[in-house]
C-alpha cells in the first residue's frame, strides 16, 4: 500500500480545488486505502477546508502539532514526519498522499504500520535506520511532548532509549537497522503489537510513534 504513494509525477487530486472527489476519484481511493465512498468525502471536504489548492503544506503540519502539542516544541518532529506523508519528496502533501497514509495508520496490518514508522526513521532513505538517526527522532518526540530537558539526565534520555532499542534490533551488531530488522525486533514485543492495533495517527498525531520508540 506504501508503495502506491505518490509514485507518478501527476497526482490525481495535485492542485483540486473543489469540495467534493469524483465517482474515478472515490472508486480508486476505496480500492486502495479500504475507506468507504462517505468517509472520503469527509476527509477530503475537511481537507480543502484546511488546503484550498489542494496541498498540505508543512506549515500547515506544525500548525496541528502545536494545537496537539501545545506544551512542547513540534517543529523537528514535524520535519521528520512530514517526509513520510511527502511519499514523492516535492514539498507539499496531496490528498491521495495524506488519505493512503492515514489508511495505513488506522486500519493497516502490524507490519504495514511497522513499515510505515521505519520511514519516518529512515530520515535519509537509504533503507537503513542507523544509531543517529534514531537518536534525532527519538529527541524530536521527547520535544514534541515537553520531556527534554536541559539537565544533563534529561539529554541524555533519548540516548538511553536508543541503547535500549539497539539491543532489541541490531542484533548483527552492524550498526544499522534494516526495515526487516526493524519490523522482526518490534513484532516479538507484545507491547508493541498491541499499540499497533489500538492507536493511530489519526486520533493523536505521534501515538503510533511514541509506542513503538
Amino acid at each position: 500500500m506504501l508503495t502506491s504513494m505518490g509514485t507518478t509525477a501527476s497526482f490525481l487530486f495535485k492542485g483540486k480545488n473543489t469540495s467534493k472527489l469524483n465517482k474515478n476519484e472515490i472508486e480508486e481511493l476505496e480500492s486502495t486505502t479500504n475507506f468507504k465512498a462517505q468517509q472520503l468525502q469527509k476527509w477530503y471536504k475537511d481537507f480543502i477546508h484546511d488546503c484550498p489548492d489542494g496541498h498540505m503544506t508543512k506549515e500547515v503540519f506544525r500548525k496541528i502539532y502545536g494545537q496537539l502539542f501545545p506544551a512542547g516544541n513540534p517543529s523537528p518532529f514535524v520535519d521528520y514526519i512530514f517526509n513520510v506523508f511527502d511519499s514523492n519528496k516535492d514539498g507539499v502533501v496531496t490528498f491521495k498522499e495524506f488519505i493512503t497514509a492515514i489508511a495505513v495508520t488506522t486500519h493497516g496490518s502490524v507490519d504495514d504500520k511497522l513499515k510505515w514508522a521505519f520511514k519516518l526513521y529512515d530520515i535519509d532513505n537509504d533503507g537503513y535506520v542507523s544509531r543517529y538517526e534514531m537518536i534525532d527522532v527519538i529527541t524530536a518526540i521527547y520535544q514534541l511532548h515537553g520531556r527534554f530537558h536541559a539537565s544533563a539526565r534529561g539529554r541524555n534520555a533519548p540516548d538511553e532509549r536508543v541503547n535500549q532499542l539497539l539491543v532489541k534490533l541490531d542484533k548483527d551488531r552492524d550498526g544499522k537497522i534494516s526495515c526487516t530488522d526493524f519490523c522482526n525486533g518490534f513484532k516479538t514485543d507484545p507491547m508493541i503489537v498491541k499499540a499497533l492495533l489500538s492507536h493511530t495517527l489519526s486520533e493523536r498525531s505521534s501515538e503510533l510513534i511514541v509506542e513503538v520508540t
